[in-house]
């Protein structure tokens, strides 16, 4: 059947199962639109901003498992979508992004609303695409979804000159493309990987997000009880062990526990698994595990021996590397004695709650408490997303959304959004700072439009939280443009959006107002005041190794 691009790119979405994209409509991409209002039959989510529809497809591919889909014109909306790419992309996130142009007679004549976009996308992007033959489009499109979702995910963006758009071409319905097989260790590898583990007295995993990008973590739980091993989580596999399980010593790193640190440090073999030494896990490499042999498990060879080197490794899928494994070790491990020390560990060094965190963890705890089962967690970035990872209960793997690699301010609210739509009956909250909220409050819009009962927890220290903490400790308390003094009432705000807005003030009980909100019905915005100097421990100083960490308080009795 003849049709147009626009046309063709609506049925290649329909192929691939696509239920709801985010966008904002523009010149170049008009006939997409009109394709989309004609021939569509998903749901469209108008952002307030191109961002915003970046981080909602961000959100609505991690909570969901499917590739999350938005839509930008040329010039500013195509780079207003860079931000939200490069966040999926340091984070493993599978995001197809279609941008319009300007014709292909008008490409690099510096035409109104043209940019590079494919170039300035290159490095943050695991492919792109520019189509400038219509007869190519389909194939395009469809190849783009493979792309996302195979393998390691990742982000594709694919760019269409208006007359592509326009032009007409015979349109052949497929089938989604097969992805191709992922790497597969051989019997050689899986034997050394074994016997490792059989030699090892101390053994230690590190559990990164691509143990629930592969949904394994039900396997590795299992994997842990056989090789009877304790397991520290990355800020992004946090969910992929239960907080409360023996064998779970909790984040690592600059913000981690002083049990994972330690017992890092210690180890005589460290099991990486889906993660990729991040510098603010590693910090000083050459005191990184220094008794240990490093067993790398990971889908991207290229992550292999980039930030330390590996003893061995296993390339393949999480989930069906560790199945493997498994099958070659055939018996169960014992490590009483390592275990038995984790457990001591545990018991003295609690994460440090004296007067540094005290009001956010009350806050958090409320939370984490009245959450229902199968609930979504958002946040933005800085001191409250370090606290949320500390002190929440992370109920299943997959339910906490944050901006792990990029650090991106202004992630959370768009994230929420994606979030919700893909998960209509399921509870979502966005814990946020005020700093980052300043830079997303405008897709309260979008929450209103659509009526998602979103609930937003502003932690409102009046400050860049985490840029201030490091003020104190690094920069002998000057401190340089990081107040925030501005009198913003975070209720009013909220209500001109069409937003029910609430205040709990230090002296309130978190659990009574965390209720209230929970029990809205609608989207709310929560101001929770805290204490500006609340600080995040522990935390390792720059350069430090890992378990040379600031504020542990040690239980003696």
């Amino acid at each position: 059947m003849e049709m147009n691009g626009a046309r063709i790119i609506i049925e290649c979405l329909h192929e691939q199962g696509v239920d709801t994209v985010f966008g904002y409509p523009g010149g170049a991409v008009l006939p997409l639109y009109d394709a989309l209002f004609r021939y569509g039959k998903m749901k469209h989510i108008l952002t307030t901003h191109e961002q915003g529809a970046s981080h909602a497809a961000d959100g609505y591919a991690r909570s969901t498992g499917k590739v999350g889909v938005c839509i930008a014109t040329s010039g500013p909306g195509a780079t207003n979508l860079v931000t939200g790419l490069a966040t999926a992309y340091m984070d493993s996130s599978p995001v197809v992004a279609l941008t319009g142009n300007v014709a292909v007679p008008l490409l690099g004549r510096d035409s109104f609303q043209e940019v590079d976009i494919t170039g300035i996308t290159m490095p943050i992007t695991k492919h792109n695409f520019i189509v400038k033959d219509v007869k190519e489009l389909a194939h395009t499109v469809r190849l783009a979804f493979r792309i996302a979702r195979e393998g390691r995910p990742g982000p594709v963006l694919v760019d269409i000159p208006k007359d592509v758009e326009t032009s007409l071409c015979d349109y052949v319905p497929l089938q989604p493309l097969e992805p191709r097989k992922n790497r597969y260790p051989s019997p050689q590898a899986f034997q050394i990987a074994a016997d490792m583990l059989g030699q090892s007295e101390r053994p230690m995993f590190y559990v990164g997000g691509g143990v629930i990008r592969s949904g394994a973590s039900r396997i590795l739980q299992d994997f842990l009880e056989q090789v009877d091993a304790p397991a520290a989580v990355s800020l992004m596999g946090g969910g992929a062990i239960p907080v409360d399980s023996p064998r779970c010593t909790g984040m690592l790193g600059m913000h981690g526990t002083k049990v994972s640190n330690m017992s890092i440090t210690d180890c005589d073999l460290l099991v990486v698994i889906g993660a990729r030494f991040s510098d603010r896990v590693i910090s000083d490499a050459d005191r990184f595990a220094p008794q240990a042999r490093i067993l790398h498990i990971d889908i991207d060879p290229a992550e292999i021996d980039k930030n330390i080197g590996t003893h061995c490794h296993l390339v393949g899928d999480v989930g069906q590397v560790l199945e493997g494994l498994s099958k070659t070790i055939g018996k169960k491990l014992k490590h009483k004695a390592w275990m038995e020390e984790i457990a001591r560990r545990k018991a003295k060094y609690p994460i440090r709650v004296s007067h540094e965190s005290r009001r956010p963890k009350q806050i958090i705890d409320a939370i984490s408490t009245q959450l229902p089962r199968g609930s979504f967690v958002c946040t933005e970035v800085g001191q409250h997303q370090m606290w949320a990872s500390q002190f929440l209960k992370h109920v299943e793997p997959g339910h906490f959304i944050t901006s792990g690699g990029l650090g991106t301010m202004g992630f959370g609210t768009g994230a929420a959004i994606g979030t919700q739509c893909g998960n209509p009956t399921a509870r979502v909250v966005s814990i946020a700072g005020d700093g980052s909220f300043k830079m997303s409050c405008n897709e309260l819009a979008t929450i209103a439009r659509y009526k998602l009962p979103i609930v937003i927890f502003l932690m409102n220290n009046h400050t860049l939280g985490m840029v201030r903490q490091w003020q104190s400790f690094f920069f002998e308390k000057r401190y340089s443009e990081t107040t925030l003094d501005t009198k913003i009432d975070w209720v009013m705000l909220a209500k001109a959006f069409g937003v029910h807005g609430m205040r709990l003030s230090v002296n309130d009980d978190p659990e009574k107002v965390v209720k209230e909100a929970l029990e809205h019905g609608g989207a709310v915005v929560v101001d929770c005041e805290i204490p500006i100097d609340d600080l995040v421990y522990p935390m390792v100083a720059p350069g430090a190794g890992i378990d040379n960490m600031l504020g542990v308080d040690e239980v003696t009795d």
